[in-house]
């Protein structure tokens, strides 16, 4: 009998493959809509105007990981592993779809084309949804193939699924360990900021952050800890505590530091040079006694078996499952369940 045939599609943010493509990779993200909400030509303006003016910072960070972005390459080798975990009982394909470079969604639609699957996955490579990630990337491809619409099925977060929850859990025990030679450890879990408008306007990113937190936790009763945001970019209000301020403070508390990057599932810039150099090299100035950051999830078995919990279910047309699901969480939470809100 032959095994059905699978299309996943990893959708993420994407970076810069040299460094010609850092000023327009930058361009593109400031021209999606869910990030400037303004009407053309200003918001087309408006992104060559940031995209020109930022690209040589941006260009220095890349520098620093050696002229490009590396999501993805992580990207892919979590798509390898994500489909040996499928492949016994499908016929599975497994590609990445990035919002802001290549490969975009329009690269993808050949390999449907020749493939020809039966259901597509979509799944986010962002486990807590944001109208600024997921929803742009779910748009996209709505966009970009209206003739896979019927065969698509969504994933939109699993922010407390289990498996997911155990992946931090696993990689934060040793960093604790460590940590807790130095004295009381302080968990800072620094998750990429928004404007605080965008939560305001009902995006339920900031909440979902906070429930990934708490139920990490579980497994960690008495540790103090903190979450908070880094990555500010312009004049709007950033929602908050800043990573940068809660990193003072727990290095002039003299409190062991260990920091979880909890939104983000591949190392990148935002890793890999904001807080592996430059809040290293402060909470060194501000005398932390200790500084410990805790790798991105990448490929690590219990991230890789959370993915696979979300295409099994979405296989199976299984939306909604009290287990893993998040759906049910935040129908009861909050009435803001990212289906019930029209999002997916």
């Amino acid at each position: 009998m032959s095994k059905q045939k699978i299309a996943v599609i990893l959708t993420n943010l994407g970076g810069p493959d040299s460094m010609e493509a850092v000023q327009p990779f930058l361009f593109n993200l400031f021209y999606d809509k869910a990030i400037l909400n303004l009407p053309n030509p200003l918001r087309f303006f408006l992104a060559k105007l940031i995209s020109t003016l930022r690209h040589k910072k941006a260009e220095g960070i890349y520098a620093l990981m050696g002229g490009k972005s590396p999501i993805l390459e992580n990207t892919l080798i979590q798509a390898k592993a994500l489909k040996k975990s499928l492949e016994e009982d499908f016929d599975v394909v497994v590609v990445p779809a990035m919002r802001y470079w290549r490969p975009r969604a329009a690269d993808v639609l050949g390999v449907l084309e020749s493939f020809q699957p039966s259901k597509i996955i979509l799944l986010p490579l962002y486990p807590q949804f944001s109208t600024t990630t997921t929803k742009s990337s779910l748009d996209e491809w709505k966009k970009i193939a209206p003739e896979w619409q019927s065969k698509t099925v969504r994933e939109c977060c699993y922010f407390v699924d289990p498996d997911f929850i155990l992946a931090h859990q696993e990689l934060i025990r040793p960093i604790l360990y460590e940590a807790s030679n130095h004295g009381a450890p302080r968990i800072l879990f620094s998750a990429h900021g928004l404007p605080q408008k965008v939560v305001d306007g009902g995006d339920p990113y900031q909440w979902q952050v906070e429930q990934t937190v708490a139920a990490i936790m579980r497994g960690f009763e008495g540790v103090d800890h903190v979450v908070c945001y880094q990555s500010k970019v312009g004049p709007l209000k950033w929602i908050g505590p800043s990573t940068e301020e809660e990193l003072e403070r727990a290095s002039k508390d003299l409190s062991p530091i260990v920091i979880v990057p909890v939104a983000f599932v591949s190392e990148h810039s935002e890793t890999l040079v904001e807080l592996d150099i430059d809040y290293a090299q402060k909470t060194k100035e501000w005398g932390a006694t200790f500084y410990g950051r805790v790798p991105a999830l990448g490929n690590s078995p219990s991230y890789i078996k959370c993915l696979e919990n979300a295409v099994r279910r979405l296989i199976n047309d299984q939306l909604i499952l009290e287990s893993s699901c998040s759906a049910d969480l935040c129908r009861l939470s909050r009435g803001d369940c990212c289906r019930i809100a029209g999002f997916v």
